[in-house]
């Protein structure tokens, strides 16, 4: 029966009219369920909005408290499905002085709209002047959520460096990342996947400067909302975006110098009167860096001794320049109706210089010969998107959103590679060039419906969505030799790769005194195709699969005593991981002499099952233990053949990880706040790989502290660093890195201007490296030091001109203002 129902829903969702059918289904729902609400704004007293205040909401006949909420980024705070009774509300904001309401009655169907409430401002505490500030970590039922402008550090950085300081996250020296020891995280930009490889992902946080981020959320276990990609979970990424009336806006700038100098600067505009807000966010970024990377490989004969040895020295001199624009107006059609389109896209243009000095050494220690090489490349992304988006408020708080997307992006990618081969004596042996153009063109298309539904206590959500990706990859070579250019039939590649996803989910919450639930399910059928073009020396060659798949969440909630001090969390949910659409072709290119990088047309998709057990203390300390296994670990392994080194994505038989992770923050002083995270982590990956047994095991930490001080008179400082023990990730066993850094800040232009000083790395210690294991007799490591030690000065202006404008009246504007704008 499970598999009929499964199947006719597969049948319906591969319909042409998927979307439009749901729609038109959802927006004829009975609205049969009752609720009544309070809502009300924070101001201060200069009539600006105040936003993530505490807002809790007391019983009046034995002052118990009900429920508790925080103010948007309008200052409005709302509760829902409020019964009859009496009751008042208590207010906290840091910096401010707690309100106490008077008692007031909630009748039976009756909706209170409360007056605006004023805070005022707490007096200077001996010379100290408390400023308010939003958290950096902020902890929620199913997600972690980072609040960059928190940190003064965050100032002048990338987003990739942001993600450096945040709860449970690590970076490689790659940009590739983790949550919790896991690969295989999905990167979402405004609820919306950002579809790229993982080289093009990390150029473009590179690119993206921290002032222009909301917030980061972590979903270790995102809810059935979410695509059901990335085994590692959900990073979603969410962009400023200001909705005040009139014209609003910021500028940020920075100079960041270490070896090479570096600039990051944006802005951000916002106009809105009457029915209209119009917004744009623009950013222009030069980012010159170094990695210098020693690299060592030791082939072994039958008895385990050495028989000859590979050293290499590579230093690669990369040059990025990132330009971005998103501009974006939304129309309130009516109190409860917006209509509203986005325009975004970014260019990264890339240049890197790589000199390789390797030598070939035999047993006796004697240099057999000498490479010199030279690899000029050059990488051009050019992506654009159009998002139209629609929401409805309807009766009772229903409410539904669609959101329809196209994006393109163009890759214009070109290799030169020169070697100059000597012998042992320093004669010339040989030299040779390889020349290459890789370009892609990726074209992506979506459409999703998501229906919210309150009920008593709780609500329900549904929706569904489908996908599209055309992606076209060509790889041409070319052999240059005395100045005669011939093409390399070996290494030329075309490859076409369709995918297409159907998706429908469900996901129920459900609050009680003490307990609460969400629980979801989603359901995904995937299609995907791809075509190898063939050449004079290989045949055409092409793949198909189908695959329809489910996965649950669960997330339960227990309030261990009235005052909240102690809750107790659990957790569970089932990922996928599908391969890179890159990742399947089957093509070769060299990244020198001597190493290969290959895709891997049989990859098959990652699965991963999790549970959480959580215990938070007083919303500030959170004390978590994870479990979760993953078969068939999509990552990078290592192949020796001969002297080459191949490097190509495969499928690791199984992961095992278990992580007790621990978050606080801590106020040892009025001017002296802490934030300290650390997790104890044990993986095991276990699996045969070309011939070899791998079994790579082992205990690991991660931990960070960010220290933060209030100096009075307008000055700030902080103080941060983390640490990574080695850690075990597939066939790679990691050196133990970290590093220190140290921030100023101080409040000018009547504090709307901010002037920062921030020092990376201040011990230069942050120096990547690791060894591989399970290779053919055979070892490797490897070592590099990163341009990371570096100062930074950046300057920040807000301004906000909406008091100037006359806007037109217009009756019910909370509705207006609380409704889903476009991301």
């Amino acid at each position: 029966m499970i598999n009929y129902l499964t199947h006719q829903l597969n049948l319906f969702l591969m319909k042409k009219n998927v979307i439009l059918l749901i729609i038109i289904l959802l927006a004829g729902v009975n609205e049969g369920f009752s609720q009544q609400f309070i809502k009300g704004k924070l101001q201060d007293d200069e009539e600006k909005p105040l936003l993530f205040a505490n807002v809790l909401l007391y019983k009046a006949k034995d002052s118990t408290l009900f429920k508790a909420t925080i103010t948007d980024t309008l200052g409005v705070y709302e509760f829902e499905n409020v019964p009859q009774n009496s009751y008042y509300l208590n207010i906290s904001f840091m910096g401010y002085k707690n309100y106490r309401s008077n008692n007031f009655e909630i009748a039976e169907n009756q909706n209170l709209q409360i007056p605006i409430i004023q805070l005022k401002n707490e007096e200077t505490i001996t010379g100290v002047t408390v400023v308010a500030k939003k958290a950096f970590v902020e902890r929620r039922i199913d997600r972690t959520i980072i609040n960059p402008d928190a940190l003064i550090s965050n100032a002048g950085v990338s987003t990739l460096e942001v993600l450096e300081k945040a709860p449970g996250v690590q970076i490689d020296e790659n940009g590739g990342i983790k949550l919790k020891g896991k690969a295989g995280v999905t990167v979402f930009i405004d609820d919306k996947p950002t579809y790229m490889s993982a080289d093009a992902l990390t150029s473009y946080l590179r690119g993206l400067p921290s002032n222009a981020i909301e917030s980061i959320e972590l979903m270790s276990n995102p809810p059935a909302k979410y695509d059901a990609a990335g085994s590692g979970g959900v990073i979603n990424i969410k962009i400023k975006k200001n909705t005040e009336i009139g014209f609003n806006g910021g500028i940020n700038l920075s100079y960041r110098q270490g070896v090479y100098a570096r600039t990051s600067n944006s802005i951000n505009l916002n106009y809105r009167i009457n029915k209209l807000n119009i917004f744009a966010n623009g950013s222009f970024n030069i980012n010159n860096q170094f990695q210098d990377l020693d690299i060592e490989r030791n082939y072994l004969q039958p008895n385990g001794t050495i028989n000859a040895q590979f050293k290499q020295n590579s230093f690669i001199r990369t040059k990025v320049n990132t330009k971005s624009l998103r501009l974006g107006m939304d129309y309130y059609i009516s109190k409860k109706a917006t209509l509203g389109f986005v325009v975004n896209g970014f260019a990264n243009d890339r240049r890197d210089v790589t000199n390789n000095n390797a030598s070939l050494i035999n047993a006796s220690q004697q240099v057999d010969s000498l490479n010199k090489g030279v690899s000029n490349g050059g990488r051009k992304w050019i992506n654009g998107g159009l998002n139209l988006n629609y929401s409805r408020k309807m009766n009772k708080g229903k409410e539904l959103s669609a959101n329809l997307d196209y994006i393109q992006y163009q890759a214009d990618i070109n290799q030169n590679l020169k070697n100059d081969v000597f012998l042992g004596n320093g004669n010339l042996k040989s030299k040779d060039e390889l020349l290459g153009k890789l370009p892609a063109t990726i074209n992506i298309g979506t459409a999703k419906v998501d229906y919210t539904n309150p009920i008593k206590n709780g609500k329900i959500e549904i929706g569904a969505k489908t996908s599209f990706v055309d992606a076209k990859n060509t790889a041409e070579f070319s052999n240059k030799i005395n100045e005669n250019i011939i093409k390399n039939d070996v290494l030329t590649n075309y490859f076409d790769y369709k995918e297409n996803i159907n998706a429908a989910y469900v996901n129920l919450a459900k609050e009680y005194k003490k307990f609460s639930i969400q629980a979801g399910l989603r359901l995904e059928n995937t299609n995907i195709s791809g075509l190898q073009y063939g050449n004079l020396l290989q045949k055409d060659s092409s793949f198909s699969r189908n695959y329809t798949n489910l996965f649950p969440t669960l997330y339960l909630g227990y309030k261990l005593d009235t005052l909240d001090k102690n809750q107790l969390g659990f957790s569970y949910g089932r990922r996928i991981n599908r391969p890179n659409y890159q990742d399947l072709n089957p093509f070769s290119y060299p990244l020198d002499r001597f190493t290969i990088y290959a895709g891997n047309p049989f990859l098959v998709p990652t699965f991963s099952n999790s549970l959480e057990i959580s215990h938070t203390y007083k919303n500030k300390i959170t004390t978590a233990l994870e479990y979760s296994f993953t078969k068939d670990v999509i990552t990078e392994t290592i192949e020796f053949q001969g002297v080459l080194f191949f490097s190509r994505p495969n499928n690791i038989g199984k992961q095992n990880a278990i992580s007790l992770s621990m978050n606080g923050s801590f106020t040892p002083t009025k001017w002296w706040t802490m934030q300290l995270y650390g997790e104890a982590i044990y993986t095991n990956f276990s699996s045969v790989i070309y011939g070899q047994r791998l079994e790579n095991e082992g205990k690991y930490f991660v931990g960070n502290v960010v220290n933060q001080f209030s100096l009075g008179k307008g000055w700030t400082a902080e103080l941060s660093g983390n640490f990574t023990s080695p850690a075990y990730s597939a066939q790679f066993v990691t050196l133990p890195v970290g590093q220190m850094g140290a921030s100023l800040q101080k409040k000018i232009l009547k504090e709307k201007g901010n002037l920062k000083l921030n020092f990376t790395d201040i011990l230069y210690t942050f120096r990547p490296g690791g060894d591989i294991k399970a290779l053919e007799q055979a070892t490797a490591n490897f070592k590099s030091l990163l341009d990371t030690r570096t100062l930074i000065v950046s300057f920040s202006y807000n301004f906000r001109k909406g008091k100037l404008l006359k806007p037109r009246q217009i009756g019910g504007s909370d509705e207006e203002k609380k409704r889903i704008n476009a991301g």
